[in-house]
């Protein structure tokens, strides 16, 4: 089936409407709180939230289609928190890497604030810079560096990044963890990982967190009208800080063997929102 996102004359928006309405008459939730996009690692969190509604692969979800790494969940699942709010936990991430457009990488974001979720969640597994970050340390994003060289946003849109991240979410999420560190989120274009001169640049240029996602999601999620939370699972060391080669088997174990703390951990910021 031809992806209607593809299709330039398409209004992204108005797909995301439709998706949004097929997600409400699937899960029988006509309207959603919260979103939460769980990449590598932080899926656990969704078995912990709450209690799921409905769960349903993103591929029968216009403009959605099915995850095209190993390790990344293709659902969306409609959850209850205690509180009575709803969740819309996306799985069916598409990476920027896969070419199927910016539009298709934001058609998560933009379904979910469809559904009316005013709150956005963006997690990923990431490499970090800071070699006291070793070991599975989950990590707020305060800010990011967008090097895809692209923009989800198109013509004449201007939306201010300022405090794209929210400095009250991070508060609040360090309400359940003091200890919580945060860093700058660097998107690069993947899907191969980054060289040991380009995390310097990265470094050089204010960068604490190296991945393949999430900034072009936060963008798309600002524009939106959405608050947001980011969160990296630093699953290793970027290249030439750690002296092993990188691997994705490396990313899914570190994923194993973080995912019931940082689910813990994202769940009972969930409880607060």
């Amino acid at each position: 089936m031809t992806n209607p996102l593809n299709d330039e004359n398409a209004n992204p928006f108005e797909i995301a409407k439709k998706a949004a309405q097929e997600i409400a008459q699937k899960t029988g939730v006509e309207s959603h709180d919260i979103a939460l996009t769980l990449g590598s690692g932080w899926a656990k969190a969704a078995d912990l939230i709450g209690e799921t509604v409905a769960e349903i692969p993103g591929s029968e979800i216009t403009g959605f289609s099915k995850p095209a790494v190993v390790g990344h969940v293709g659902t969306i699942r409609s959850i209850k928190l205690p509180n009575g709010k709803h969740a819309l936990v996306i799985g069916a991430r598409t990476h920027y890497y896969e070419n199927h457009g910016v539009r298709a990488v934001v058609h998560s974001v933009r379904t979910a604030a469809a559904t009316g979720a005013k709150t956005m969640i963006l997690t990923n597994g990431a490499g970090g810079i800071k070699p006291e970050w070793a070991g599975g340390a989950a990590v707020l994003i305060s800010d990011h560096i967008n090097l895809t060289a692209n923009s989800p946003l198109e013509g004449a849109t201007f939306i201010d990044l300022t405090d794209l991240y929210s400095k009250r979410l991070r508060d609040l999420a360090r309400e359940v963890d003091p200890s919580l560190d945060e860093g700058v989120y660097v998107q690069f274009r993947g899907p191969h990982y980054e060289t040991p001169a380009e995390v310097q640049m990265a470094k050089t240029m204010g960068g604490h967190i190296v991945g393949m996602s999430t900034a072009l999601e936060a963008i798309a999620a600002r524009e939106a009208g959405m608050e947001i939370l980011g969160m990296s699972l630093i699953t290793n060391l970027a290249a030439g800080i750690q002296s092993t080669p990188l691997s994705h088997a490396e990313v899914l174990e570190a994923g194993r063997n973080a995912e019931a703390r940082i689910g813990k951990l994202l769940s009972e910021i969930v409880a607060k929102l």
